[in-house]
């Protein structure tokens, strides 16, 4: 069973910094891209950033320049570095990963929430 496991979000100031992991578990045979995505109450899910095997990333617009994409391929983790952190970037954030067990497949973590408020 593969499972996504989110940590690092909390409540910070507006102008903070927070840095997001996940970290893959399970009988893998191997993982493709990964990213991270995030919700807003009454919105739908939108991509914030992802990363290739490769290590090549893609940002939206909202994000680029204040928010850093990365993984570690040895440890399965993701993580989302967010410097100059918004009030608009408040949001329920959640993990993805294309994972290979007999096939490939998406996968999703639960979700943790990040608040940007004084």
């Amino acid at each position: 069973q593969v499972q996504l496991v989110e940590s690092g979000g909390g409540l910070v100031q507006p102008g903070g910094s927070l840095r997001l992991s996940c970290a893959v578990s399970g009988s893998i045979f191997s993982i493709g891209g990964m990213g991270w995505y995030r919700q807003c109450p009454g919105k739908e899910r939108e991509l914030v950033a992802t990363i290739r095997n490769g290590g090549s990333t893609n940002y939206a617009d909202s994000v680029k320049g204040r928010f850093t994409i990365s993984r570690d391929n040895a440890k399965k983790t993701v993580y989302l570095q967010m410097n100059s952190l918004k009030p608009e970037d408040t949001a329920v954030y959640y993990c993805n990963a294309e994972v290979a067990v007999t096939r490939w497949s998406q996968y999703w973590g639960q979700g943790t929430q990040v608040t940007v408020s004084s």
